[in-house]
């Protein structure tokens, strides 16, 4: 049902489904010209296409393991989109999941789908499962259609259906969604997420497989982290447009900071697992100092350690005059500190163990049961930590069984640190100058942003791929898109099998098949940039202004890749 509300100079249209609500305000001018920017596609998905297979494929590491766990869809080929032959396809009804967090270019996969399967024939559906895999589970969707999705193409965030981080790993789930896939003929389900989502894909590809159902399942990776990547899966999409945001804001305190010239800025950037984000904003931005948490693992460097290093860098400044500076920092550091590393590990274990009676517990009790419970050395690393960060370590595990560092404000527990360091160095007489601290974090600012163009091209070719994908009889599949460093009109579209991705972790105390994460290269290209200028931007100030996402303008500007896309492709920073 559609109905339109006048409220002022605002016209709201308001969808109802299933007893859920869609707002749409009236759209702003730069949203207005925006919906006129068409995409660009491959030049092998523009005509009839046809698929070229390559080699068996095995899964990263656990060989054996994974293969037993997924007995239908492992050692499948990597497919390439080649030109093909004109062929009449039946239409096919498919089904559409926006999983976990929102990532920009989201909407873009699914009009990409939207517009393929319709190019196919014209009569096929496409059906969106409202706020992620839950809207699957609970029969909650949309019939997406030419009027609806016109309103999303080449904007930011999941709003177009919403998106939510139900996981589909229980029979029941996977029984409960082939019910409203049934009823709706529903041949094919894409879900659309990152490394998490992606297997929970695959988990259910292999189940409708084994069960003989006629469902057909495909992933597309997205992540802003840029942690979900490997050969075939050149990037995954949000990263380009998410750093470019935080990029512009960072060059903007940047700016301050060099105008003001007495503030030490503190800056958390999104990535839980991976550092990919904050390197590459120091590689477009010049920061003072960018912490890598591979590094601090890789080195086992302690908290002190970490903040030893910060003082000696706030000192050099100050001794010549320079009291102010930037620091950027992963969001997921505490977790690759070694010590902490091993105290967050046994905890992951003593919670999963024993959860539901630790929930019932006070705060108090619960701290003492974790001290009672802690192995000795894991014990001496706790009673080290700031109160609010044990806590924070305490509490409740996401979906995935991770601690939620976001909720950790590790970028004041360090400046608290080299305060108290600092001041102690001044009475000591080792430092004089002044440490006045600031604290930003950015995660939240760039997951909707307007994907720029890289992303709203790369998008709608994942789209495209899935719909290939799928017209093509593949199942447990990822769809990806390479050469992305070219133009967008030479890039090479295909898809992956998703188990080829796969090793087996530790989550909630039980071994699972996972994807595993892309974490950042220490031999890598992109972090040996970093680490050949690093000690040039500590000691001077070499701030760049990186300037907003650009969508207008010329291609040296509009269309550039990612300084990280475009080192690991061989090109220039």
């Amino acid at each position: 049902m559609m109905l339109s509300v006048a409220c002022g100079a605002i016209t709201i249209r308001l969808t109802t489904t299933n007893n859920l609500k869609y707002f749409f305000m009236e759209k702003s001018v730069f949203q207005q010209v925006r919906d006129a920017f068409t995409p660009v596609l491959p030049v092998g998905l523009r005509t009839a296409v046809g698929i070229k297979e390559g080699e068996a494929t095995t899964s990263v590491a656990d060989q054996e393991v994974i293969k037993k766990m997924f007995p239908n869809t492992y050692g499948m080929p990597v497919v390439e989109f080649v030109e093909g032959e004109e062929r009449g396809t039946d239409p096919i009804n498919v089904g559409v999941i926006l999983s976990g967090g929102q990532a920009p270019g989201g909407h873009n996969v699914i009009t990409g789908l939207f517009d393929t399967i319709k190019k196919i024939n014209p009569h096929s559906r496409l059906f969106g499962f409202l706020l992620g895999p839950g809207g699957l589970v609970d029969h909650k969707y949309i019939e997406i259609t030419e009027t609806y999705i016109n309103d999303f193409r080449n904007t930011g965030g999941f709003d177009m259906i919403g998106s939510g981080r139900t996981k589909l790993e229980k029979e029941d789930q996977f029984e409960k969604g082939y019910e409203i896939l049934k009823y709706l003929n529903i041949k094919a389900l894409v879900i659309i997420g990152g490394d998490d989502s992606n297997t929970n894909a695959c988990v259910l590809a292999e189940y409708y497989k084994m069960k003989n159902y006629p469902v057909q399942v495909i992933g597309c990776p997205k992540t802003i982290d840029g942690d979900l990547k490997c050969e075939q899966i050149e990037a995954s999409f949000g990263f380009d447009t998410a750093t470019k945001v935080y990029s512009e804001l960072i060059g903007n305190i940047e700016r301050d900071c060099n105008s003001s010239r007495k503030y030490w800025h503190f800056v958390k950037l999104m990535g839980r697992s991976a550092s990919h984000i904050a390197l590459e904003c120091a590689l477009q931005c010049h920061p003072n100092l960018c912490l890598i948490s591979e590094e601090v693992e890789a080195k086992d460097l302690s908290l002190n350690d970490i903040v030893e290093d910060i003082c000696r860098m706030v000192k050099y400044r100050s001794d010549r005059g320079m009291n102010y500076g930037v620091v950027l920092i992963p969001e997921g550091l505490i977790e690759f500190i070694p010590a902490i590393g091993r105290l967050i590990d046994e905890l992951n274990d003593l919670l999963a163990l024993h959860g539901k009676d630790y929930k019932d517990l006070s705060p108090m009790e619960q701290k003492q049961y974790i001290l009672e419970h802690l192995s000795e050395e894991n014990l001496k690393t706790f009673e080290t930590l700031p109160d609010d960060v044990a806590r924070q370590l305490s509490l409740d595990r996401d979906p995935h069984g991770n601690v939620q560092v976001s909720l950790i404000e590790t970028e004041r527990l360090l400046s608290r640190m080299v305060d108290a360091k600092l001041q102690a160095w001044k009475k000591e007489g080792k430092f004089n100058g002044s440490f006045n601290s600031i604290h930003h974090f950015f995660g939240y600012e760039g997951r909707c942003a307007a994907p720029s163009n890289f992303d709203a091209n790369y998008c709608y070719a994942l789209g495209a791929s899935a719909a290939h994908l799928i017209a093509n009889g593949k199942t447990g599949y990822m769809a990806v898109v390479r050469n992305t460093t070219a133009k967008p009109a030479d890039w090479k579209a295909g898809g992956v099998p998703i188990t080829s991705l796969f090793n087996v972790e530790r989550r909630n105390g039980k071994m699972k098949p996972v994807i595993r994460k892309a974490l950042v290269d220490l031999n890598g290209r992109p972090f040996k940039e970093l680490v050949e200028h690093r000690d040039e931007w500590s000691k001077e100030t070499s701030f760049v202004y990186p300037g907003p996402v650009q969508y207008w303008g010329p291609s040296e500007l509009c269309d550039r890749t990612t300084k990280t896309l475009a080192l690991e492709r061989g090109g220039k920073a």
